[in-house]
């Protein structure tokens, strides 16, 4: 028999609906939001700006800064929500233990596991020390001159990343000791919270680098399962990904390697929901690079790949609901930025861009537009994986936004 949510689905908007907070409502969330929906669930987003992607969606929406503890416990107090499912790091996740432990709401996939991964240095140490993971060789720096002890020890080249940031933002790679300034700055500016701390890593020389979408879902007995995605390829500049592919080809042992380290991480972050586990390989060697206890955004290909995608296995799992993770197809995403520093865009080229055998589109609908900011991606379906890499970039290249 089917497993049983653990509360009952009901109408929205009635004494009886399930209630979900989202905390961050950018695109993933947004996409959380919808398969959420969907079920019946009653979703309320919460962001730190007004008219983010989830919020033009969301039953109801709400404006903080959900770094301060005290502004989240009032939101969580006005909105009773059932279930917490935090979708970015800049969160009081202190907070969340404390709403956690006095029975307000159920985090997901824990408040544990929030916390850890929110700062990079806790999730490291798990991996590595913890559970004794393959990891790039790494040092916490707290000021330039700590940061020039800890290159010692890693080498050049090296990664240098803040503690506390996301999409990349404050990492840079360092060939250079006399660099070292700049990437101080560079991951002081890019840190969302923790500012003063940075990771530094030594760089592996890896052949590919890949996510392991990980889901943690209730079986048919009632127990925890772990369920995989075939595993997905990325490219990413400045930290940040531009295009993803699934599947990626690997060698069978390293593929097992892969999953064994993500079933490992996850097991010890518990709770249910989708994990986008972070992967360097080359041959059969697998390192453990980070993971994120939510949809992961080179995930967004799933939206075309899988039956049922990264979001709509992250709303299965939470409620307790059976999950799926079978191919669909070959396909691949790309990333629409920007291009522009303005209030608003307008798209032009969507029809052309859609007219390519296969492609599909997602605008994310955000408020404001920069240079290097994600606004949409688009999604191919194919044959083989290298032909819906061509259509989904060909498709990404005849989008032109432009200042409305």
């Amino acid at each position: 028999m089917p497993p049983v949510p653990a509360r009952p689905l009901a109408t929205p908007l009635s004494p009886h609906a399930l209630r979900v907070l989202l905390l961050g409502a950018g695109e993933l969330g947004k996409e959380v939001i919808i398969s959420l929906q969907r079920l019946g669930v009653e979703v309320i987003a919460a962001d730190r700006y007004a008219n983010a992607p989830g919020h033009q969606v969301a039953h109801r929406a709400h404006v903080l800064n959900m770094a301060d503890p005290q502004a989240l416990r009032a939101l969580v107090e006005l909105e009773r929500p059932h279930i917490i499912v935090p979708e970015i790091e800049a969160i009081a996740t202190e907070e969340l233990l404390a709403i956690e432990r006095d029975g307000l709401a159920q985090v997901i996939p824990t408040a544990r596991a929030a916390n850890l991964t929110m700062n990079r240095e806790g999730i490291r140490r798990l991996a590595a020390e913890t559970l004794g993971l393959p990891t790039s060789p790494y040092r916490f720096a707290d000021s330039l001159a700590q940061l020039q002890a800890a290159v010692a020890h890693t080498g050049l080249p090296c990664v240098i990343k803040p503690v506390m940031s996301s999409s990349g933002k404050g990492q840079s790679k360092v060939d250079r000791i006399e660099d070292l300034p700049r990437a101080w700055d560079h991951a002081m500016a890019g840190a969302r919270v923790g500012l003063g701390r940075v990771i530094v890593e030594g760089f592996i020389d890896f052949d590919y680098e890949i996510t392991q979408l990980t889901v943690r879902h209730r079986a048919a007995d009632g127990s925890i399962a772990t369920a995989f995605c075939e595993p997905i390829g990325h490219i990413q500049v400045n930290g940040d990904y531009v295009e993803s592919w699934q599947p990626h080809p690997m060698r069978p042992t390293a593929l097992a390697k892969a999953r064994d380290f993500a079933q490992q991480v996850t097991a010890d972050l518990g709770g249910l929901g989708v994990f986008g586990v972070e992967l360097f390989v080359k041959g059969d060697d697998v390192w453990f690079s980070e993971v994120s206890p939510r949809p992961h955004d080179t995930g967004l290909v799933t939206l075309a790949s899988q039956w049922q995608s990264e979001f709509e296995l992250h709303a299965r799992a939470l409620l307790g609901l059976p999950v799926d993770t079978t191919l669909r197809s070959p396909a691949a995403s790309s990333v629409i930025y920007g291009g522009v520093e303005a209030g608003a865009v307008v798209f032009d080229g969507v029809a052309e861009a859609l007219a390519l055998p296969g492609t599909d589109l997602r605008l994310f609908g955000k408020p404001e537009s920069f240079s290097k900011r994600r606004m949409g991606v688009t999604l191919a379906r194919a044959d083989d994986v290298d032909a819906a890499r061509r259509q989904a970039k060909a498709a990404s290249a005849c989008i032109k936004p432009r200042a409305a």
